[in-house]
């Protein structure tokens, strides 16, 4: 027996800690009398903290911690050390156990009355032992900080008190070497890059470096420089200064991985098949992996996002739309690149081993497979029966079965006791009603079914991604040939299936061209009037459930500044928007003015009741959908100007309401909403009206939950609870909170609860968390969210973690110039501390990913306006420190330069477009740049750059016109 396992049959025996200790100090005294003190006292600690893996956070096992020290028997210096060396296995990595241990720590020191020397660490300790401690402590913070926040916990505080105290002992570090003093200072270097340090924390570390940069001088300063020059120019010599450089690349990977999900509604994305096949051809090509690698490092890569995000229960819906992708869309896109790629050497049928292989290797990684399993678990809680063991491995098996990207023997020897107990959940139904499963879904989807009666299989198919591809494939496919042949009925229950049900538009975002289908309706919207049809008021209602499916996905998407086309045609979604204008009558004139008259007539006027086929059979076509969105505001604004003039009683005002929120016109109310909220800041007199009516317009039990959820971001910006009334005149007579908590509910939140309005907040997308805020008073800090979310993406490289960045989002809050100078100050940054490969992965992927069309391409911008600056400011440089500004200069436009050729070239071969998407042509790019270049002939680092390119083999054998410029 040994102190582990008698610690264990005591607390699983529900002994005290008295008893606890009492029995270890027998069994010390009788088994352990040759050990050291200080061997004795570690292995105490460690016989209680290996519990904390099976029972996390639990008071029992710190109540025997805190007795041991109490009594003596443990001291309090050997807990903290065998502690903190502890706490760098994943084992101990619990927000509650890591913080009852930090605690545990302070209460014992506090309780002591000593100062920390000779307390949390022995008295007269040498510093370079404590410098030991120091360094698994900032480790320990490090872990703090990656983990999720917690109201009952605060890890990230006890941590960092215990940091400082720590640090108040190293007095002298006089005898620390140079070398050491070199990894401390890289490692305090490091902890000043976390954004939730707090600000006592980062003003002890940054006291710390300051007497490490004393120490090491300026001898020690140049040593390090030339060291990291050293390593910079093997790992930039390594692949001839091009291409990722490694068989391990989970950077680029994931950044690829997480656009593809994020922007799967944009040209590119998920929903894009065949662009989408372009991004991992032009991958494979700019890495020189070979199939087994590429396989490896895409799945690793994939698995890896799914169990980060799964880690967080805040991003539990962006985990269910990685699983949608890994196992529903990912294996459908790698059948179209096996097909669509072309590597000299390899045929389709050698890409099977290849996968065969990469799998082997993913089911070894069983600490994250764990994680994808409880969000297929999390997501089929209702589901009674037990799931079987490692669900998530064996729904993409049997996708990958699907696809045929494997062997049914492969499946069958990798996970032989899953396979036969796997099933698809929607097939399985479709087959105990004998079909299979498309022509059950189609009969489910049919219009005589109404969409309630849909709503219990569209939350099946949710919870089963290996059904995604055959539900996405039916929709679009109805979806367009009712939009051809003007099926508004069909086209209509479609669109209120979509815009209805969150999840059924999520799972058809992953696998269609949403532009194709946004293309089709809107040119219906355009052109369909109700002349000839028999039933028009059912036409008009199906016209709006059309409307209000674009509303929904150019909203959720951010699609509403891009253009569609539709053949040679191009379409815009200005019509939608065209209900948020409020115009003046006088200005309406001809179809416009003609439907005013009509529908305020209809709607307002006290003598008729109900709105007739007459009116929308109207000679002047006033049912044009495009004339109701323009007229619908307008008319609602007259109305209530001539009740505030009392020229129309106020029940009129409130019966005309109500007709917008009948079916007929409840898709003009997205619209009609946003324009008087915007007249209501012009026209404050008014206010108490409008208030009204918007809140008339936004009950719950009358307006549907989709427009709710659209409108609700633009009530909170206009009635912020930060913001003085509009008119204090008026601001006693009415309340906006109900509408707020309306609005706040719509998007789950609480009641009273408060929206920040920046430019990074108003840019909505609930699939993304907003980066969480960092104190600004330290220059070390970051300024504004997209510097914090640039940071949080090389640390996230940097320990290894899938590392994300929203490209799009970030130049929707900062201009593109301002963005790449940023980008650029942390880069430098990075690659100082030594981080050679992230930087350039990061600045590759963010220069050459093709961008949304809302985003201007970065590319061109960079070499030709930003590069300049950057020269002239490496040219003002200290040699070494302009070396290696060179270099890092060197490395990104020869990585950009070919990464963008490469997805150039894939986009001809596999979509056979010979069109420009990074803004200029590769080749032209670096003709320029030549050129720019030898116009600097008195800049060291312009000499330099054109040095290391025209005598890298790789880069001139893209780019031969390189050497003609010199």
């Amino acid at each position: 027996m040994s102190l582990i396992d008698l610690t264990r049959n005591a607390f699983q025996s529900g002994l005290s800690a008295s008893k606890w200790l009492s029995l270890c100090k027998l069994y010390i005294s009788r088994d352990l009398t040759h050990a050291s003190r200080y061997e004795v006292e570690s292995a105490l600690s460690s016989s209680v903290l290996v519990l904390f893996k099976s029972y996390p956070g639990d008071v029992n096992l710190q109540a025997y911690l805190k007795y041991a020290i109490q009594d003596g028997t443990l001291s309090l210096s050997t807990f903290v050390s065998t502690f903190l060396s502890a706490a760098r296995s994943q084992d101990l990595h619990h927000t509650a156990t890591l913080d009852i241990l930090c605690k545990t720590t302070l209460e014992c020191h506090y309780a002591t009355g000593l100062p920390p020397a000779g307390s949390v660490v022995p008295f007269n300790e040498s510093p370079v032992v404590i410098l030991h401690t120091v360094h698994d402590c900032m480790a320990l913070l490090r872990a703090a900080c990656s983990m999720p926040t917690s109201q009952f916990h605060q890890v990230t505080t006890s941590a960092s008190e215990l940091l400082i105290l720590l640090l108040s002992t190293v007095t002298d570090v006089s005898q620390v070497s140079t070398a050491q003093a070199m990894g401390h200072f890289a490692d305090v270097s490091d902890m000043l890059q976390l954004p939730r340090l707090s600000t006592d924390v980062r003003h002890v570390l940054e006291n710390f470096a300051l007497s490490l940069s004393y120490l090491l001088g300026d001898d020690a300063k140049a040593a390090r420089e030339a060291q990291m020059m050293h390593t910079l120019q093997l790992a930039l010599g390594k692949g001839d200064i091009i291409g990722s450089n490694s068989d391990r690349d989970i950077i680029t990977c994931s950044l690829l991985l997480y656009t593809l999900i994020l922007h799967r509604a944009d040209d590119f994305g998920s929903g894009d098949g065949d662009r989408a096949v372009v991004l991992l051809i032009a991958l494979i090509r700019w890495t020189s992996w070979t199939p087994i690698t590429f396989y490896t490092q895409l799945y690793q890569a994939a698995i890896a996002c799914l169990a980060q995000e799964a880690h967080s229960q805040s991003r539990s819906r962006l985990a269910m739309l990685w699983r949608a992708f890994i196992v529903g869309r990912l294996p459908h896109l790698l059948s179209r690149f096996e097909k669509a790629v072309d590597i000299e050497g390899m045929s389709e049928a050698d890409w099977r081993p290849a996968m065969h292989l990469a799998l082997t290797s993913l089911l070894q990684r069983s600490d994250l497979l764990q994680k994808c399993d409880n969000v297929c678990q999390s997501v089929d809680s209702d589901n009674k029966a037990p799931a079987p063991q490692h669900i998530f491995m064996a729904e993409l098996l049997h996708s990958l079965l699907s696809a045929g990207l494997v062997d049914l023997a492969y499946v069958t020897q990798a996970n032989p006791f899953q396979h036969a107990e796997f099933y698809s959940k929607v097939q399985a139904e479709a087959q105990d009603n004998g079909q299979d499963l498309e022509p059950y879904l189609e009969s489910k989807l049919m219009v005589d079914v109404s969409i309630p009666k849909i709503t219990p299989l569209v939350e099946k198919l949710w919870q089963d991604p290996s059904s995604h591809a055959a539900f996405a494939q039916i929709v679009e496919k109805r979806f367009l040939s009712s939009a051809i042949s003007s099926d508004l009925e069909s086209l209509g229950h479609l669109s209120k299936l979509l815009y209805t049900h969150e999840h059924a538009l999520e799972i058809l975002s992953m696998h269609a061209r949403l532009f194709d289908l946004v293309a089709h309706a809107l040119a219906i919207i355009e052109d369909y009037d109700c002349e000839s049809v028999g039933d028009p008021q059912s036409a008009v209602t199906h016209i709006g459930d059309v409307v209000l499916f674009l509303q929904t996905t150019l909203g959720r998407y951010h699609l509403s500044k891009c253009r569609f086309m539709l053949g040679e045609r191009r379409l815009t979604a200005d019509l939608l928007s065209s209900a948020t204008i409020i115009y003046r009558v006088d200005d309406l004139q001809g179809e416009d003015a003609a439907a005013f008259n009509t529908w305020y007539k209809a709607l307002f006027d006290s003598q008729i009741e109900g709105i007739e086929d007459s009116v929308l059979r109207h000679r002047y076509r006033s049912s044009r959908p495009r004339s109701l969105l323009k007229i619908a505001g307008t008319v609602l604004s007259h109305a209530i100007h001539l009740s505030a003039e009392r020229k129309m009683e106020k029940s009129v005002l409130e019966n005309g309401v109500q007709y917008f929120l009948d079916k007929l016109l409840i898709w003009t109310v997205g619209g009609v909403i946003k324009g008087l909220l915007t007249e209501m800041k012009h026209k404050t007199f008014l206010m108490p009206t409008y208030i009204e009516v918007v809140q008339l317009l936004l009950q719950p039990s009358s307006c549907p939950q989709p427009i709710l959820g659209m409108l609700a971001n633009t009530v909170l910006r206009a009635l912020q609870n930060d913001r003085p009334p509009l008119n204090p005149n008026f601001g006693r007579h009415f309340d906006p909170t109900p509408i707020r908590n309306i609005a706040l509910a719509a998007l789950g939140l609480p009641a009273g609860g408060k929206v920040h309005n920046s430019s990074w907040t108003q840019y909505v997308d609930r699939r993304v968390p907003e980066p969480q805020s960092a104190p600004v008073n330290n220059a070390l800090a970051p300024q504004t969210p997209v510097i914090q979310a640039i940071r949080n993406a090389l640390a996230s490289a940097r320990a290894g973690k899938p590392p994300f960045l929203d490209i799009d989002r970030c130049l929707y809050c900062m201009n593109p110039t301002k963005f790449l100078f940023s980008l650029w100050t942390e880069l430098t940054l990075a690659s100082t501390m030594g981080e050679l490969e992230a930087p350039r992965r990061i600045a590759t992927y963010i220069l050459t990913t093709p961008q949304p069309a809302r985003s201007p391409p970065l590319l061109p911008i960079f070499l030709h306006l930003v590069l300049p600056s950057l020269i002239a400011s490496a040219d003002q440089l200290l040699p070494p420190e302009q070396t290696m500004a060179a270099e890092l200069l060197v490395s990104v436009i020869s990585s950009a330069l070919t990464s963008a050729l490469y997805v150039e070239w894939a986009l001809l071969s596999a979509c056979k477009e010979q069109r420009v998407v990074l803004g200029q042509p590769a080749l032209a790019m670096a003709r320029r740049l030549g050129e720019d270049l030898r116009r600097k002939t008195n800049s060291p680092t312009s000499n330099v750059i054109i040095q290391r390119l025209a005598t890298s083999s790789s880069f001139m054998a893209n780019f031969p016109m390189f050497t003609a410029d010199f």
